[in-house]
């Protein structure tokens, strides 16, 4: 068995209300599997922890501007000076303590629920997840508070695979799903798997139920082996300015996949139920 030499604590947040969903099912599979292998498991059950989802001024007990709410500005001073909520630090010292964090979900309007947003919302703290060492945008897309850690989506999707491939009307769901991936952990530095899916959960059978968890079982146990989706980092050379990719750079290419050095889209694994 891989990953038996050093063990690791992985963090789960999970964005389900039903504890018989199949994405409940799969959270379990994560921690018996994870917690089998030797690792440290902590869990985030954002609905069972009723976690408040609206990031607003109830977010900034002590406010360093009274007058007027700019939350980058409080987000910054209540994090730097220790004033954020309790259930805030909480999260964040999960998530310093992790060296891989999973976000498990159902796919719903082809992103993920409200509350897991919120929970990125809330707990990406300016001065953490960005504004890192107070250095604005120096600290991004590959390097910041969060480099070293590994990051993977499971996602539960209700429609079928073929509605998700390359030419399907949805679209391809890695691309569907970048603006996690690249901008939620990439962006703070988090080394990126390619996304699992388990497709047409609406119709799945008992025995696609198990040939997902089984699929499943076999990801995690190369949690700390498997390659990255290789995302361009900011500040190796491929954007001169820290903005724009040089000339040179994925020549004729725009769009999502011109910031993946490989020009074939980083593949999605998961059990396809029709």
């Amino acid at each position: 068995m891989k990953n038996d030499a050093v063990k690791k604590n992985v963090l789960i947040v999970y964005a389900h209300p039903e504890p018989t969903s199949l994405t409940r099912a799969l959270v379990d599979v994560s921690v018996q599997t994870l917690q089998e292998q030797g690792h440290t498991v902590a869990l985030s059950d954002l609905y069972g922890m009723k976690w408040k989802a609206v990031f607003d001024e109830h977010d900034f007990p002590a406010r360093a501007d009274t007058e007027r709410l700019s939350f980058i500005a409080e987000s910054g001073h209540a994090y730097s000076t220790g004033r954020q909520t309790a259930d805030v630090e909480a999260e964040q010292a999960k998530l310093l303590a992790a060296d891989a964090v999973i976000l498990q979900f159902p796919l719903w309007w082809f992103s993920m629920p409200a509350i897991l947003k919120g929970w990125v919302d809330r707990v990406f703290a300016y001065g953490l997840a960005y504004g890192y060492k107070g250095k604005g945008n120096h600290y991004r897309y590959g390097e910041g508070a969060f480099k070293g850690k590994r990051a993977m989506l499971s996602a539960i999707v209700g429609g079928p695979a073929e509605d998700y491939s390359p030419r399907g009307i949805n679209g391809p769901l890695e691309q569907l799903l970048f603006p996690i991936t690249h901008g939620t952990l990439f962006f703070p530095g988090m080394d990126v798997l390619p996304s699992h899916a388990v497709y047409g959960s609406g119709r799945i059978t008992e025995a696609g139920v198990e040939a997902a968890k089984a699929i499943w079982r076999s990801r995690l146990e190369n949690l700390f082996d498997d390659a990255p989706i290789p995302f361009r980092r900011q500040n190796d050379g491929d954007y001169p300015d820290q903005h724009v990719l040089a000339n040179h750079i994925a020549v004729d290419q725009t769009g999502l996949l011109a910031h993946i050095a490989e020009k074939a889209e980083a593949r999605v694994t998961g059990a396809a139920e029709g």
